[in-house]
This record gives C-alpha cells, structure tokens and sequence, in this order.
C-alpha cells in the first residue's frame, strides 16, 4: 500500500497543526449532486451517458471534502459528440479549486468539462486521460495532476500556516495574470455517510492499478 494511503487511513485528521492533505478527488454525478465514487477511476467502468468528477482540494478529513462546483448534466456536456458503433460517451468534469487549496505560486486553472469518447470497456482513468493531458503519477502511481496542474506535488500534507501562505502566493499570481484575486470559496463536502470512511484512498489506490496495467501492456 502507497504510503498516502495508509496515512490517509491511519491519520484522519492528522495532528493539530496538518489541515489535510492536497489532492485529486473523484465522483461520480447523481442526478444533480455529486457522490464520492465507491471505486478508484482505474477500477470504474462508466456507462455510457454518465458523468464523471475531478476536484483538486485540501481535505481536513473525509467529511470536508470538496466537491467539483460544476453540476452540467451528460446532455449538455456531451452535447455535439456522435454517438459511435463500439464507443461510448463520458462527461467529464474538472474543477480545479480555489486559490486556498493551490500550492504556493500557482493559480489554478479554469474549471472545464469535457465528453470523452472511448471503447466500451474504458475506466474513468481512459476516459480522463483521452481528454485531459498531460496527467502525472508520483513513483507509487497515485495521480498528482491533470493538466500538468499541479506542477509539482502529490497527496501531501499541508499544515494550516502552510496553507494560509499558498492562499498568499496563489492570489498574487491570480493578480499578476488576470488583475483579480481568485475569491471562490470551497463547496460543501459530502456527508461521512457518503464517504464510508474510505472514499479517499480509493480513487488514490485505484490511479495505481491503472497504472500498473499500462505497464504490463
């Protein structure tokens, strides 16, 4: 087992000073709300017409995990994408966070969605990598960035005065780009019950199972 995983099983919280740890979550779209998937983005194979979310966030714990702030259902996201014999579609969509959540002197980017057409037997993980490159992998396989962002860092744990300079750097760079602080504020987590106590070791282990079947291909 990768070591932020067992640290994200043996820690919770952490001690008094950690606020959580930075990382890519994964959902899945019910209707209009989002559910913490129950399985990694290797393991789960969507159907076709389902939607599929990334959010990059600092989580204290389980319960505050942030959701992608983007509910567009697979008809509006997929919409303009043919239907293909063999294929099936997947909308995805990516959220980026807020510059609280970005490591220090990056600003995150734009919040996007895409619809991914792949083969009838793609996880989650192809479906993101057909339409989200460059994705980057630490040396235990655990996803550390879509987009290249961000550019550096994987699952660490980030303590509360740590964090609050990130929020520092991150605004000055939004500044510097676009004129304006990003003031976006983190969505409401999911409930405990939703995560069942484990729902972010799964999409972290499951980037390695991909990972190690690319490498057996």
């Amino acid at each position: 087992m990768a070591p932020l995983t067992c640290a994200l099983l043996t820690q919770g919280a952490g001690t008094a000073q950690a606020a959580g740890y930075r990382y890519w979550s994964f959902w899945e779209l019910d209707g209009q709300k989002w559910a913490y998937a129950t399985q990694g983005p290797a393991t789960l194979r969507p159907q076709d017409g389902s939607t599929q979310g990334f959010r990059f966030s600092v989580s204290e714990d389980s319960a505050d995990a942030a959701t992608p702030r983007n509910t567009e259902p697979f008809a509006k996201v997929c919409d303009g994408t043919p239907e293909r014999d063999g294929r099936k579609r997947i909308a995805l969509v990516i959220d980026f966070g807020t510059a609280a959540d970005a490591p220090g002197g990056e600003k995150p980017p734009a919040g996007r969605t895409a619809c991914a057409s792949v083969a009838e037997d793609a996880s989650a993980a192809d479906a993101l990598a057909a339409v989200a490159p460059p994705l980057r992998y630490d040396s235990g396989a655990l996803l550390c960035a879509i987009e290249g962002y961000p550019r550096q860092g994987c699952g660490e744990q980030v303590a509360t005065a740590d964090r609050s300079a990130d929020a520092d750097a991150g605004a000055g760079a939004a500044e510097d780009s676009a004129g304006t602080a990003d003031a976006d504020a983190p969505a409401q987590g999911p409930s405990l019950g939703l995560w069942a106590g484990a729902g972010a070791v799964l999409v972290l282990g499951g980037a390695a199972v991909w990972q190690a079947r690319r490498r057996r291909g």
